[in-house]
């Protein structure tokens, strides 16, 4: 039997693990660390044409064929008995119309969001938990300030600024309806609230979460990423305190304030 697929393309610091440790409490929901599914997916679409075999065959190198060939790897790709899988994947904001072109539906992906200058001042308190003894990555002359590392941050070959560009593109293609945001405070604050929107967006029948006891269903190793400890989570759902002045600056924190185009008032967008 195929299984129900759904997605999870958030941006970084915003909630995504936590989301996905969440849902998988329910026995039904399988949900993934995150996933390289789209960019095998897209591997085999992008050369598909390049193969001489299927230069040479219309009968191989046929649309059809590919669908069926990429719909088998989609499926194939989770190795779970529950019904119902939620992939977490960075690039499936940008990857749209190849998903819906393998499925023959409209996808829907979860994407937690929240305030820039939150996930910054994140972002900026793991650098400074591990600047002793970690490899400094991207620009030297950038890294050796606050307000550089969040222009890093928001260059579109960063995780959050590529992540940012490409929610922001996905919703000028007309895909708003097949996002679900959720919003980092929402989920913190009234995770019981929200975790109910997030069943009905998916037309999956509801659960009773425990969010005083969220064991860590998904694992991955962070050494990939400077060793940097980016997706353990706590076992109780609960606000986050809000530290970004303290952490960034006010300089900062009123330049990138209101540039959460998602919202229904947009300032600005970083820079």
């Amino acid at each position: 039997m195929q299984k129900q697929l759904h997605f999870i393309c958030g941006l970084p610091r915003a909630g995504s693990t936590l989301l996905a440790n969440i849902m998988a409490q329910n026995p039904q929901i399988h949900t993934t660390p995150t996933s390289g599914c789209h960019d095998v997916l897209f591997g085999i679409k992008n050369n598909w044409n390049k193969l001489i075999e299927h230069q040479a065959s219309k009968e191989l190198s046929d649309s059809s064929n590919l669908r069926n060939v990429l719909h088998a790897a989609l499926h194939a790709y989770h190795g779970t008995d529950r019904p119902i899988v939620i992939d977490k994947g960075r690039g499936w904001t940008s990857m749209l119309e190849m998903l819906e072109f393998i499925t023959g539906e409209e996808a829907k992906v979860l994407v937690p969001v929240r305030d820039i200058t939150h996930i910054l001042a994140s972002l900026e308190k793991v650098h400074r938990k591990s600047i002793a003894t970690n490899q400094h990555q991207g620009s030297y002359e950038d890294g050796q300030t606050t307000q550089g590392r969040a222009q890093q941050h928001l260059r579109n070959t960063a995780v959050l600024g590529l992540a940012y560009d490409r929610l922001k593109d996905a919703m000028q293609r007309g895909y708003e309806n097949r996002l679900g945001l959720i919003e980092f405070e929402d989920l913190t604050h009234n995770p019981a609230e929200t975790m109910a929107k997030v069943y009905e967006f998916l037309g999956v029948e509801p659960f009773d979460h425990d969010f005083e006891n969220v064991e860590q269903y998904t694992h991955e190793d962070d050494s990939v990423h400077g060793g940097l400890d980016l997706h353990t989570i706590r076992q109780k759902v609960k606000p986050v305190r809000d530290d970004s002045v303290s952490i960034l600056g006010p300089d900062l924190v009123k330049q990138y304030a209101g540039t959460e185009f998602w919202r229904a008032q947009p300032n600005q967008q970083p820079n």
